[in-house]
């Protein structure tokens, strides 16, 4: 199989900095997105830190060892993170989302903490493999909060997970097959707060991967983009 990919990513027009950072290593089937958090410069960090982590990981032929690698690389800056925000004095967490995708064969694997996202587009149908791991959506699990209502909650920002916020960082995965005509998008919660899946879904069937990369960023920026917006498209084709 061969690989086409696009990426996107744009501060926004409320931030100053761009806290997002994204990996692209389609010659390794490695793909991922990193949304920092902690403020002026330290949000910056961690997600380059991630990021940095990942585009060091050594390309594999075997899905377990690149997912193995994967995690293995968000433990060690976990703890990195960790050490980072406890040496500058004052209590304060440096972290940071990480969601990836790896694809070896005829199988992919995605793996995260917190809740930037990971979709799959298969046959005109788009689904979320990525679980959010967010106040809301743990209400939403509970049957306490309808789906409906979690995006404009209060908490809707707040997080549950992530990397360089607790000492020990569980990484969730899953993972399925691969076909030629999938889509892969990762996105950062700046891209879905504003867009539905409904529309993210449109705009990827409708046109070229650039033209939909495009199209989703101009969509974020005309509803006020109050977040920087990160994204990744992969696409599979025949080899």
């Amino acid at each position: 199989m061969q690989f086409e990919c696009v990426s996107r990513t744009d501060v926004g027009l409320k931030r100053k900095i761009n806290e997002d950072s994204l990996l692209v290593r389609t010659e390794a089937g490695l793909w991922a997105v990193a949304d920092g958090m902690g403020g002026h410069e330290a949000g910056e960090v961690a997600s380059a830190m991630v990021v940095d982590a990942l585009a060091a990981l050594p390309i594999a032929d075997d899905l377990d060892a690149l997912v193995d690698g994967a995690v293995g690389a968000l433990v060690r800056v976990n703890r990195e993170l960790i050490v980072l925000a406890a040496s500058g004095g004052a209590q304060r967490t440096i972290g940071s989302t990480a969601v990836g995708i790896a694809i070896s064969g005829e199988r992919y694997r995605c793996f995260w903490a917190g809740d930037s996202r990971a979709y799959r587009l298969r046959g005109g149908a788009l689904a979320q493999l990525s679980h959010d791991h967010s106040l809301v959506q743990s209400l939403v699990d509970a049957g306490l909060l309808k789906p409906a209502e979690a995006e404009a909650h209060e908490n809707a920002n707040v997080i549950t997970r992530a990397v360089g916020v607790i000492p020990e960082l569980v990484v969730d995965t899953v993972e399925g097959d691969v076909r030629a005509g999938d889509l892969f998008l990762l996105a950062s919660d700046g891209l879905t707060r504003l867009v539905s899946d409904q529309e993210i879904a449109a705009e990827l069937t409708s046109r070229p991967l650039d033209q939909a990369a495009d199209r989703l960023i101009e969509t974020v920026l005309a509803r006020g983009a109050p977040d920087n917006v990160t994204l990744v498209i992969t696409a599979v084709r025949d080899g």
